[in-house]
């Protein structure tokens, strides 16, 4: 007993100079780039901003713990804003759309106990990076209006595309500026100068602090001086960060009694969970690449983590979590070694919105827009769309059309139909690789030559077929399947019903390696 004391001592001991040395100072960095885009990702997914932040604490407290990662930092993240916006619109009532949330996390907690963690395996490269390259177009898109401070919620529809009307332009002019402010397209433009700069290789030197958290500081001092100057360019209540003083007393709970009142709840939650999933993996699979201590996340153990925490995320009113690459790279840059930095980050986030709510409610939503511009921007940079042209069109193609059709309907119908494209590509691809077709001439007769490859499948049916359709009479034809580990009884029988009929044509068939088969026709 006093061996195990005294180990126990001793772990305690190691993982507490861990915590003050690596994770401690690790986890408030986390938090300071955490804490703006908690609250950036829930004003673009058109939910309460509390519940940004209240995801945050979950990731934190709750699903660092159940992790199987050391590294990996879990909250709100920008790719599943647009689905979350579509399913609050969709759904209408805030409390459905927590019980989505809830069978997100049930349906993830069935993928990790199921062992389903290579999902993210099964999509196409190209589908996933155009689903987020969609979802950065779809984020920019929704931040340029809170930008300009544009007051009226018809910034697309009528607004910006009326100032293009032949009618009354000057007009037209005259009433877009009457309903932009000032202010906000100022704190918005030079937040977005201070986070370009920031992002270049010479501004190492001068990241004190996260540049996220430097624009929130430098929008909270620009606003508070237009104030002091002159009414004409600050901000209106509108425009800043509304935190309620006491976040608990803002807690709904779901009302578990209309879980099955529409099939939407389960359709919305199965495809954020799916998303969530897939997102999660990959971020996990790219801060695994970042430990310098080479561990490996169990990737089903992370399904499960992110099952619970998506679950509770639903209980308390809180948009739904996935591992961050964002936040992950942070902590990983940080010098944090244990799973303690992540759960010191939702610590301190629960200790914000309790403690100064008050300064958090300073924050113009010019600043967070600013944030999320360059996270939509960098999920769709151009530089994405000049590698996947180069990679050639099988590659590209799917990329386009998933984007197109995401942007034209929604994220499910876009995903599928990049799916659909990318499963034509491998199937036409099969069509030609399986087999090769060699044509000689030996004393005026035509001999052809079909050299069966590794796996001769159905999907090679028609294109074989066609081939010895095409086989001319009076021809010597050699089918060669001694180097194929496998061949479909499809292609078997087609050989089979071919060589039934060549003595008729006059071809002489010689066939190695492959075995014949009965065909229904023969008698």
């Amino acid at each position: 007993m006093g061996i195990f004391f005294w180990n126990m001592n001793r772990a305690l001991k190691y993982y507490r100079i861990i915590w003050f040395k690596h994770d401690l100072p690790a986890g408030l960095s986390v938090f300071l780039v955490a804490l703006p885009l908690c609250l950036g990702i829930a004003l673009a997914s058109g939910a309460p901003l509390y519940s940004g932040i209240l995801s945050g604490i979950i990731g934190g407290l709750v699903v660092s713990l159940a992790s199987g990662s050391q590294l990996a930092v879990s909250g709100p993240a920008a790719g599943l804003s647009t689905m979350v916006a579509a399913a609050i619109i969709t759904l209408g009532d805030f409390q459905l759309f927590m019980l989505a949330v809830m069978v997100a996390g049930f349906f993830q907690l069935a993928l990790g106990l199921l062992k389903l963690g290579t999902i993210a395996n099964y999509f196409p490269s190209s589908v996933i990076k155009g689903m987020l390259a969609a979802i950065g177009i779809i984020l920019i898109s929704k931040q340029i209006p809170l930008a300009l401070g544009y007051d009226k919620p018809d910034f697309w529809t009528s607004g910006f595309i009326q100032l293009f009307s032949a009618d009354n332009f000057l007009g037209n002019i005259r009433s877009f500026n009457y309903h932009i402010t000032r202010g906000a397209i100022l704190i918005a433009t030079i937040s977005l100068v201070v986070l370009i700069v920031l992002q270049q290789p010479f501004a190492k030197k001068w990241k004190v602090i996260p540049a996220p958290l430097l624009v929130v500081v430098i929008g909270i001092v620009t606003n508070i001086i237009f104030t002091k100057i002159t009414s004409d360019y600050s901000l209106r209540p509108t425009q800043l960060v509304a935190i309620p003083s006491n976040i608990f007393d803002s807690i709904a709970f779901p009302d578990f009694s209309k879980l099955f009142s529409t099939a939407e709840i389960w359709k919305n939650g199965i495809l954020i969970g799916l998303l969530a999933s897939l997102e999660t993996l990959l971020c996990i699979e790219a801060i695994d690449k970042l430990d310098k201590r080479n561990r490996i996340t169990p990737v089903n153990r992370e399904l499960v983590a992110q099952g619970i925490g998506n679950m509770a995320c639903g209980l308390v009113g809180a948009i739904p979590m996935t591992a961050v690459v964002v936040r992950g790279a942070a902590n990983v840059q940080a010098g944090a070694r244990t799973k303690l930095s992540a759960f010191t980050h939702g610590l301190f986030l629960l200790l914000a919105v309790v403690l100064i709510p008050f300064v958090l409610n300073k924050i113009p939503y010019a600043s967070l827009a600013a944030v999320l511009l360059i996270t939509g921007y960098n999920l769709t940079k151009p530089s994405l769309y000049i590698n996947m042209w180069s990679l050639g069109r099988k590659q590209f193609i799917p990329f386009m059309i998933t984007i197109v059709v995401i942007l034209l309907t929604d994220l499910l119908i876009g995903v599928s139909i990049g799916l659909l494209i990318s499963i034509y590509y491998i199937i036409h691809s099969n069509f030609k690789v399986e087999y090769k077709i060699s044509l000689t001439r030996h004393h005026g007769i035509e001999t052809q030559y079909i050299k069966l490859n590794n796996n001769v499948t159905f999907l090679n049916k028609v294109k074989l077929r066609k081939a010895l359709d095409e086989v001319p009479e009076y021809c010597v034809l050699t089918i060669d399947g001694s180097e194929s580990r496998q061949i479909d009884y499809d292609i078997l029988e087609i050989i089979s019903e071919f060589k039934r009929k060549a003595h008729d044509r006059h071809i002489d068939l010689h066939l190695i390696n492959i075995s014949s088969v009965k065909v229904m026709s023969e008698k």
